[in-house]
């Protein structure tokens, strides 16, 4: 009978990483684990007090710091890999999971469905000649050298990408290797792992040229399995359900969607949301019962197809079935810089940026040209960022690959501060308050069309006090709404009450705050 080594990558949510190896392990399955040396180092003690007594249970012998679209993905995955090998002698199976997934079939049903299929089971299609890739680099991924991670140090990815296209610096692929591209979710024989991890000790060529690639963990394994196994005993597709939005980002599941994964066609489902505790402790459930007979009906992507269709030319009245109970996400923090003058705000940003491992964004929801990546168009203009915030934000959280984004609000947006703060997830803000002079107001009340340079002094005379009010007024609203996690840094206030609102807003170190509350000419005009 199939026995399964899975393997685990994981950075955050401990209990839930302790429920899901129990829950794959009970069964006489095996489970290898490699937790993000980035992870809170509590985080992963508690996983090893717990789970270590367990003799299905290793950890990777080596951990590393991850970070999306690097081979530090693919390395990390090796580790593991070699753990388990090494760990676990009786393993037929290797299957590749995240903590995002969640088995939707029966323990019996997926030894009895490996059994009866003696093939690897990994999406792998032709690099160049698919349209796997939808957007963004293709040919530009494989041909030049990635250094650098493009979300994390996006100046240096673009500078160093920059040169070398100038100068023409291209290199070749191995001329032996054909490279293959397709999602990251396989599940592999024994004898093919152990032919890759000879592979990657015989072919230092090939993995000096997956190292500096981008997004190696979408054509590494692919590519290599391809290129050792016979096609007969490949079968591409991965056993792993996962939809993507008409924004090009995953779908997350909730707690009302048990009906719909368990009748699709796959073994394990991403991304589950980590609030959906009844859909997780039912799907826990189902993986130990036995003679479960499964009605598979497979309508999930074409009934996905359908409804955004629908949308599209405004014809759904359904509620996306995959947008229910949305939210950020309970371990995320959401950071909201709220200041009236947005330079202001936009230097602080920069501070922050720059002292801080914080993903920072400007005024997302009031100017067009905040520079924001491809998100499938939700990021298009400022009413579609506004009608499906939630979504966006989710997105950015992910894109970033972290739990933690600071962003800038105006005090005008009370709605979406309200929307935030009402939210599972942990909002946060500082609300910056500035002194505004006659020449400041004169200048904002022509941004905002109230005035033009030919208006007279005695209109804008009985006009500012109005403008003052309104402002004030914002204010007042904020303090009125009685949010949790607020403070404060006013303009007039001395750089250790500065320190003070940033140490609370930032949860940083004093020494750090002071850093970043002697930003230069922070509150000039």
């Amino acid at each position: 009978m199939a026995r399964i080594a899975y393997i685990l990558l994981c950075h955050k949510d401990p209990e839930a990483i302790i429920k899901q190896a129990e829950r794959l392990t009970a069964t006489g399955d095996y489970i290898s684990i490699h937790f993000d040396a980035r992870a809170k180092p509590e985080h992963f003690l508690m996983l090893q007090e717990v789970l270590g007594p367990n003799p299905n249970v290793a950890f990777s012998e080596k951990r590393i710091k991850c970070g999306w679209g690097e081979w530090s993905l693919v390395e990390a995955t090796l580790y593991a890999v070699q753990t388990a090998v090494k760990n676990f002698p009786r393993a037929s199976h290797f299957y590749m999971l995240s903590g995002d997934c969640m088995v939707i079939k029966s323990s019996e049903y997926i030894h009895e469905f490996l059994d009866d299929n003696d093939v690897d089971f990994i999406e792998s299609f032709d690099f160049f000649e698919s349209d796997w890739i939808k957007t963004g680099m293709k040919s530009e991924r494989l041909i030049y050298r990635h250094w650098f991670n493009e979300r994390t140090q996006k100046r240096r990815f673009y500078a160093t990408f920059n040169v070398q296209k100038k100068l023409g610096l291209t290199r070749e692929i191995p001329a032996d290797i054909q490279v293959m591209i397709g999602s990251q979710w396989w599940c592999l024989r024994r004898q093919t792992i152990e032919a890759v991890l000879h592979f990657t000790e015989s072919r230092r060529d090939v993995m000096r040229f997956f190292k500096t690639t981008w997004i190696p963990d979408e054509t590494f394994f692919q590519t290599i399995v391809r290129h050792l196994v016979p096609t007969n005993e490949i079968r591409t597709r991965t056993l792993t359900f996962l939809m993507f939005t008409d924004y090009g980002m995953p779908l997350t599941f909730y707690n009302d969607h048990y009906d719909l994964l368990i009748s699709q066609d796959y073994l394990f489902a991403r991304k589950i949301s980590p609030d959906a505790l009844d859909l997780k402790e039912r799907l826990g459930q189902l993986y130990a019962e036995e003679g479960v007979n499964f009605q598979i009906s497979a309508e999930g992507p074409s009934l996905f197809t359908f409804l955004t269709g629908r949308g599209r030319q405004g014809k759904r009245f359904a509620s996306r079935f995959w947008e229910t109970e949305s939210t950020l996400g309970r371990d995320r923090e959401l950071m909201l810089i709220v200041c009236k003058k947005w330079h202001v705000a936009k230097r602080l940003l920069e501070k922050i940026d720059q002292a801080t491992v914080h993903p920072t964004i400007a005024y997302l929801f009031n100017e067009e040209s905040t520079p924001l990546p491809d998100l499938g168009g939700i990021q298009s203009t400022l009413g579609k960022r506004t009608r499906h915030r939630r979504a966006l934000m989710r997105m950015l959280f992910d894109y970033y690959y972290t739990n933690q984004l600071v962003v800038c609000l105006d005090p005008s947006a009370m709605d979406l501060m309200q929307d935030f703060f009402g939210d599972r997830s942990t909002t946060r803000m500082l609300e910056i308050q500035c002194d505004f002079t006659d020449d400041y107001l004169t200048g904002h009340s022509i941004r905002i069309g109230l005035a033009g340079e030919q208006t007279s002094p005695e209109t804008l005379e009985r006009l500012l006090p109005t403008i003052r009010r309104d402002i004030l007024s914002e204010s007042d609203r904020i303090r009125d709404a009685e949010f949790e996690n607020v403070s404060r840094m006013v303009q007039s206030g001395t750089e250790d009450e500065h320190v003070t609102a940033l140490v609370e807003f930032l949860h940083v170190s004093e020494d750090k705050a002071r850093e970043i509350a002697r930003t230069d000419y922070l509150f000039a005009d």
